[in-house]
């Protein structure tokens, strides 16, 4: 209906020019909105407003050349001039109907957007340590992540979901110790665990499981050799777990990367002297500083220290230049709030590497409030024992995890009840959603059996105009507005926009179920409503789609 709208302002404006009522055919760039009041019209355009440098007129008064050169057209039930100049479109029933078809004929794809142009997109996300179970605000990053890439790929882009393993570096050593100590305690069970080491249950299960498959030789291996056997053998036991978590939460990677390789490679240590031949790498100290100050960071940052290791800025700035290397036209990295601080210094790094500013995106996910019944659940404990997001998969299922996770926007603080999550009724999200889909299923399965509609006819749209019920209308308005919320939610890059979407068209339906029958005496009229709520059912199933979350027939 934009589109259509666009075309029709384009021939007003041009016919206005020839009449001698404006200076100029040209249009600038301009926008066709849906009016957050119903008194404002079903659209409005700022056409006007946009023009008046190029029309040296008030913006009113080349609103009402405009309008006065619109022809008359049966999608029109009239025409407003609001406030400086805005013009607001009031359509007649007739010219939603065709939204309908739009649906039923697109079916999956309808919603899908051409705006990212197949722009080569990646985003990396979750990228948690593989030094212990996913927990509860991985869970969030991992829903967010995914989402996003499920909305820029459905809103034409290109895009590729990559984890990256942090697999070097003193956490993983520490990982390492945390396990040879463990395992020492099998011998002798007074030699203590070191504070800064990892003490939840499940070091001792990685130890547990290792002298099994190792066998008690592994205690008499000298400790360097030891701590990074119980390292590397940790590691893959944990990412084994972080895989299957990922994979029984909806979640697969294109490309999982490790941090190692970039070592291995040895491109850490060649784009380190790269930037120092470029002098953006200087020496003071006895350590290495990357200049991030001349791209807008505080402070310079150190890339090797002065014992000659190397810090993860290293390595990221390496991963990164590795990203774009790939023919990535833009990188979204999704971190949790605590790394807000990270940022300036590895766009600073990308700059330098000659990449533009918009072509590096930062998601950064707040924390989750767990709650159980309106109470606080206790995250972790000194133990080292905390809410892992298997644990909350078992609790509620993937498809209310992961809804709630995008219930709101990433950038607040989210209270997520398990009590709640768990309802079978409309106070659950999900469920309030969901059951929509399933009931529109249980109502098409009725008609059938009744005869009214076949698999084959229902894909064609016939007798719209015995809908004539305002909540029968605005069901088709919200359903138009589909490709409209994709792309705000894929421009915003907040997945939340589908969430509430999906929440208002849910609404808008049980409010149309529970006062018309949707299968009446009337066959024409329960045929156009079975087409209706068919549209209904998919376009719930493809919001649904985009957030990870099921669709299922039956509940």
């Amino acid at each position: 209906m934009k589109h259509t709208i666009k075309e029709i302002l384009k021939t007003a404006v041009q016919k206005a020019h020839e009449n001698g009522l404006l200076v100029s055919a040209d249009i600038p760039p301009m926008d066709i909105e849906t009016p957050k009041h119903a008194a404002q019209g079903d659209l409005s355009s700022n056409i006007a407003m946009v023009s008046a440098a190029i029309q040296k007129t008030a913006p009113r008064k080349i609103a009402e050349a405009i309008v006065s050169c619109i022809d008359d057209a049966p999608v029109f039930e009239r025409i407003e001039i609001a406030g400086p100049g805005f013009i607001n479109f009031f359509l007649t029933r007739q010219a939603w109907y065709p939204v309908v078809e739009d649906v039923l004929k697109q079916d999956e794809r309808y919603g899908a957007s051409t705006m990212g142009n197949n722009e080569k997109v990646q985003v990396e996300f979750v990228s948690a340590n593989p030094t212990g179970p996913l927990h509860v605000g991985h869970g969030r990053g991992a829903a967010v992540g995914d989402s996003v890439g499920n909305i820029l790929r459905f809103a034409g882009f290109d895009v590729q979901k990559e984890y990256y393993i942090n697999d070097s570096g003193r956490q993983i050593r520490t990982l390492g110790t945390s396990v040879w100590t463990r395992l020492q305690q099998t011998r002798d069970d007074s030699i203590e665990f070191p504070e800064d080491c990892y003490k939840g249950d499940y070091v001792r299960e990685i130890a547990d499981r290792m002298l099994k498959e190792k066998g008690e030789e592994l205690l008499d291996t000298p400790e360097d050799d030891a701590i990074l056997v119980c390292a590397r053998f940790a590691v893959d036991i944990i990412l084994e777990g972080i895989r299957q978590d990922l994979k029984d939460f909806g979640v697969e990677f294109d490309q999982w990367f490790s941090e190692q390789s970039l070592y291995d490679s040895g491109m850490v240590s060649e784009v380190i002297e790269e930037f120092k031949n470029k002098d953006l790498i200087f020496e003071k100290d006895g350590a290495f500083w990357f200049r991030t100050e001349n791209f807008g960071d505080e402070k310079n940052r150190v890339v090797v220290r002065n014992n000659g290791l190397t810090t993860y800025f290293a390595s990221d700035i390496a991963y990164h230049i590795e990203k774009y290397s790939r023919g990535f036209d833009r990188v979204i990295d999704v971190w949790g709030a605590d790394h807000h601080g990270y940022i300036k210094r590895l766009r600073s790094s990308i700059e330098a590497s000659g990449r533009k500013k918009e072509q590096f995106d930062v998601i950064l996910v707040r924390l989750v409030n767990l709650l159980r019944g309106g109470e606080p659940v206790q995250m972790s404990t000194r133990a080292g024992e905390f809410v892992t997001l298997s644990d909350i998969i078992k609790e509620v299922g993937s498809d209310a995890a992961r809804f709630m996770f995008l219930s709101r926007s990433y950038d607040s603080g989210l209270d997520f009840d398990l009590e709640l999550a768990k309802k079978k009724n409309s106070d659950n999200p999900v469920y309030y959603v969901q059951y929509v889909h399933a009931r529109i299923s249980g109502i098409l399965e009725k008609a059938k059996e009744a005869g009214i509609i076949s698999d084959v006819d229902i894909r064609e749209t016939k007798h719209m105009d015995t809908l004539v019920e305002p909540e029968e209308i605005g069901l088709i308005k919200i359903l138009s507005l589909f490709t409209e919320n994709v792309e705000k939610s894929a421009s915003t890059l907040h997945p939340n926009v589908i969430f509430t979407y999906l929440m208002n068209l849910a609404s808008a339906f049980h409010a149309y179920y529970n006062k018309h029958k949707v299968i009446t005496e009337d066959q024409s009229l329960s045929f156009a409503r079975l087409c209706l709520v068919l549209a209904v059912k998919k376009v719930i199933r493809n919001g649904l789609t985009l957030l990870g979350v099921s669709a299922p027939e039956r509940m």
